[in-house]
């Protein structure tokens, strides 16, 4: 019967966290997370901001080369998809300028593109993440000029 006792753990308190300690863990948990994901949604929202300034910079160099091409830049109607698609009646066009399709901003929106521009030959922005001119901050517009 000893033996059955020893064996079979009779006896013995039983092994498991009490919940004064899965609430210690808990608390520790909540507390790394309330450090850690300020940080990280801090460095996800500046990573958008420059893939946004990668993206300007790639299609500005697009822009420069259809210009080299045709002669000027695609108006405000032809807009960004001249680089990927001959404008009606152009000859001295020789694209495509971009690999793969326009692409839309970090938030899902498609660049604005104005030609003549206010601020140059042309003006390319993205809205940001508030998706409205102007703002500052995570919201500021994204710019070319």
């Amino acid at each position: 019967m000893d033996r059955c006792r020893l064996r079979c753990g009779a006896g013995r308190r039983s092994s498991g966290f009490s919940l004064l300690e899965l609430l210690v863990v808990m608390v520790i948990i909540g507390l790394l997370a309330g450090f850690v994901a300020p940080r990280f949604f801090g460095q996800l929202a500046e990573s958008e901001v420059q893939t946004a300034r990668a993206q300007i910079e790639s299609l500005g160099r697009a822009l420069d080369k259809f210009r080299l091409d045709v002669g000027r830049y695609p108006s405000t109607e032809e807009g960004l998809a001249a680089l990927n698609q001959r404008p009606a009646g152009e000859t001295r066009w020789n694209g495509p300028y971009l690999r793969r399709a326009v692409p839309l901003d970090p938030w899902g929106q498609p660049y604005v593109y104005r030609a003549p521009g206010q601020h140059g030959e042309y003006d390319l922005l993205s809205l940001g993440r508030d998706r409205q001119p102007g703002g500052s901050g995570d919201g500021a517009d994204i710019v070319s000029w």
